[in-house]
């Protein structure tokens, strides 16, 4: 913003000695009331106490008198872009705290209000997010990439101290999508590019796939306009057929269900999103005629005896198809994702994928990490630990030791730095068992190399070779789902240069290159040593 339009945006905002400090929304005038806040008070009232969401309504309140005279692009009132992005998290049912930050993420950045304002009113931790929420947007640089880069850098920093942050800037980014055409085209094509590369990717390394589905669709609305449109077309043709074939599979499940004696269970038929019918599309080379699993079903029971009772089910009634069985209650992803998965071949031979578990798994699903702060009547929205709070411990810490190497001195490039990040973020997972039958979770296409970093820097630096499934392998082997893996270490073997092209993920190769800068420095310390004992010459 150069010094006229900062001078103008000034000269439009609310000196917080002068204003009104409405408590009610039923007090604010008409003028500055937001379209959207009659839902965003039903959504929070289906699940707070009163005195959250007098909280909720105060924040309201502040932020729409504080940007009373500002509007978005579009001409509409400023006010609605925070009670939409509000109304995001309560629909996920985040704590009163996070649906307050929220409200006010932009009062700091774009009006005349202080830190200390919010804590004031509103507490320490609505405005440490508040204040997470601004570094994050606070960030500005020259190229699309190096931006991209700083800002995941300061996202993943800012998971050691409220992953809520990410939360509500995932949030935000979700209703700007949304709201994108405003943006002049670069611009347009500028924010769906990093939002497909960075926010939605993120979104599914943090399990809330009912938002990464949606940006991804948003992306690939803007970003391939021709291709969306034609799938788009495609579904709408095929929706009646769809629906049919939904509806009488559905009641031959049920049917089957009640036979064997299951109780409280859902089924609901879902359909594949564009960017997933799309991907398929260019993965398999096939057109859009060729694609039949464009729906599946959804099984959501009350304990895993019952998903396991409702697979077998499923496998009576269908016959499955070879190698597209996956259970991830036995084995969950790395997000803590569970679910059985099955195709088998349905009603009309045609492929039909299945996916079965319970409504814990549900919640988890949909709304990943998110799950865990859900507002708690019992507890008010206070956001303590429940009875999963060591899953979720393990799954913070997993997530910040897999991208600890990001903080590395040794990573300096941001180019370098961002393309090894959406390597990470989009690459499959492999699982394989340490010698004690332990679970481990890396990168495909890891080495037994990667593997040994992975379990401790030590183990990695004195490596000299690698047992998989008993048998000796060379440390490039490709290491495959369901391997076992086991490391040999020498306490005088060191690390060689050569690892570096050996290994595939960034956390082994920062821990290489920290090893020899390491190294590097003793050397010259031990040749200065050296010098300074031998004396002038």
């Amino acid at each position: 913003m150069d010094a006229a339009a900062r001078t103008a945006h000034d000269s439009t905002l609310q000196p917080f000695s002068e204003m009104e400090h409405y408590k009610h929304a039923d007090e604010l005038p008409p003028e500055i009331v937001a379209d959207s806040y009659d839902k965003l008070e039903r959504l929070c009232l289906k699940y707070m106490n009163e005195d959250d969401f007098s909280k909720v309504e105060q924040a309201y309140c502040f932020a729409a008198e504080k940007h009373c005279n500002q509007k978005r692009r579009s001409g509409e009132m400023y006010i609605n872009h925070p009670v939409e992005v509000a109304i995001i998290l309560a629909d996920l049912k985040m704590d009163c705290d996070v649906v307050c930050a929220a409200l006010l993420h932009d009062t700091v950045e774009d009006t005349e209000t202080s830190l200390a304002d919010v804590s004031g009113l509103f507490g320490d931790t609505v405005a440490e997010l508040v204040d997470g929420v601004t570094k994050l947007t606070n960030i500005e640089v020259d190229s699309m990439d190096e931006k991209q880069a700083l800002t995941l850098r300061k996202m993943f920093l800012a998971m050691s101290k409220d992953i809520r942050v990410i939360i509500v800037k995932l949030a935000d980014r979700l209703h700007n999508m949304r709201t994108l055409a405003a943006l002049r085209e670069d611009r347009r094509l500028f924010k769906a590019r990093e939002t497909m590369d960075v926010y939605a990717p993120l979104a599914d390394r943090l399990g809330m796939s009912s938002i990464k589905w949606e940006l991804e669709d948003l992306s690939f609305f803007y970003l391939e306009p021709d291709a969306y449109q034609r799938i788009a077309r495609m579904v709408a043709e095929s929706r009646e057929v769809r629906e049919r074939y939904l509806a009488e599979t559905i009641k031959t499940l049920t049917d089957e269900l009640n036979r064997i004696g299951l109780e409280d269970f859902q089924i609901n038929g879902r359909s594949k999103h564009y960017w997933s019918i799309y991907q398929k599309m260019k993965r398999k080379g096939k057109e859009f005629s060729e694609i039949y699993d464009l729906v599946a079903l959804r099984v959501i029971t009350h304990s895993v005896r019952d998903c396991y009772s409702t697979l077998g089910a499923v496998h009576t009634l269908w016959h499955p198809m070879p190698g597209r069985f996956k259970d991830y209650i036995a084995m969950p992803k790395v997000n803590n994702y569970q679910s059985l998965h099955t195709t088998v071949i349905g009603p009309t031979a045609r492929p039909l994928e299945i996916q079965i578990r319970t409504y814990e798994m549900h919640e988890q699903a949909e709304y990943g990490i998110a799950a865990h702060w859900l507002y708690k009547k019992s507890g008010g929205s206070s956001a303590s630990k429940t009875n999963d709070a060591q899953r979720l411990d393990d799954q913070i810490n997993w997530l910040k030791h897999s991208l600890d190497w990001a903080a590395s001195d040794e990573i300096t490039d941001a180019k370098e730095y961002l393309h090894s990040l959406k390597v990470d973020l989009f690459d499959q997972e492999i699982f394989v068992f340490t010698p004690k039958g332990e679970v481990m979770a890396l990168r495909a296409g890891s080495t037994p190399l990667d593997f040994a970093y992975a379990v401790h820097t030590e183990v990695g630096n004195h490596c000299v070779g690698a047992k998989i499934n008993g048998a000796v392998a060379p440390l490039t082997h490709e290491i495959k789902t369901g391997d076992r893996v086991e490391i040999l270490t020498n306490k005088s073997s060191k690390p060689s240069r050569d690892w570096l092209k050996i290994v595939k993920t960034p956390s082994a190769k920062s821990k290489i290159r920290r090893y020899f800068a390491a190294a590097t420095k003793d050397d010259d310390a031990a040749a200065g040593r050296d010098m300074l004992a031998k004396g002038p010459a």
